[in-house]
């Protein structure tokens, strides 16, 4: 199984090049203060090193990383929950959603609205969430068969050469115990995180995918959303 398409590789350089800073700079942080509530320090908390690996990639500034951290001793600042919901796109594609936010009940209306107005619609929990499962992907720019075999040594399920690079899929538990695996024989790992891949894809071309490509562009840009996940192909 791979988790890579033109949706990640989209996705993968709208996250570098994106003019709009102050809007990633928020999710991360999000994710950051969530992490964080296992522990601030990332050597003991796994969670919270993926996160500030994807804070550093984003070149966020220093003091917004210590913020976001500083939010889990903040006894007035509004706790964040995480939220992962459900939906279909066109042409019967399925999307996961995930959320960070302090407010429910603002989050839900804005998502369900913003499908409802680009041709997608809510789906009921477990009936899309089934043909995803949860894995690390780990990519870098250092493609060779030799990498390949590496990083299946260092316990990848799964490795593949793509356009831009080298895509390794691991289980959700070994996401950092094979990319530290990676980084010691001198790779260069690009990014690391775990997310929702399809176990089935359903092709779409031509206006669908348009429809499809504004969709998830108008889904990723709320603010409390900090990811999302497709099974079209």
């Amino acid at each position: 199984m791979s988790g890579h398409s033109k949706w990640a590789t989209t996705k993968r350089q709208k996250a570098v090049v994106d003019a709009k800073r102050g809007a990633l700079f928020t999710k991360i942080g999000n994710q950051i203060a969530i992490a964080a509530r296992a522990g601030t320090d990332p050597n003991m908390n796994p969670s919270l090193a993926m996160v500030l690996e994807k804070a550093r990639l984003a070149n966020m500034p220093k003091a917004n990383i210590e913020r976001a951290i500083a939010r889990v001793a903040d006894k007035s600042a509004a706790a964040l929950i995480e939220e992962t919901y459900e939906a279909y796109g066109p042409g019967g594609t399925g999307i996961i959603i995930e959320v960070a936010t302090d407010n429910k009940n603002r989050t839900m209306p804005e998502v369900r609205h913003t499908l409802d107005k680009n041709g997608g619609r809510m789906a009921d929990p477990g009936s899309v969430m089934f043909q995803f499962s949860r894995k690390g992907v780990i990519f870098t720019p250092d493609k060779s068969e030799d990498n390949l075999l590496l990083a299946l040594d260092a316990g990848a399920e799964d490795a593949e050469e793509v356009e831009d690079g080298l895509e390794i899929i691991t289980s959700s538990s070994d996401l950092m115990k094979v990319r530290e695996k990676l980084a010691e024989q001198g790779i260069n790992v690009e990014s690391a995180e775990l997310k929702y891949l399809p176990t089935s894809t359903v092709p779409v071309e031509g206006e669908t995918e348009e429809k499809l490509e504004k969709l998830l562009d108008a889904i990723d840009e709320l603010d409390d959303v900090t990811a999302v996940h497709t099974n079209a192909a």
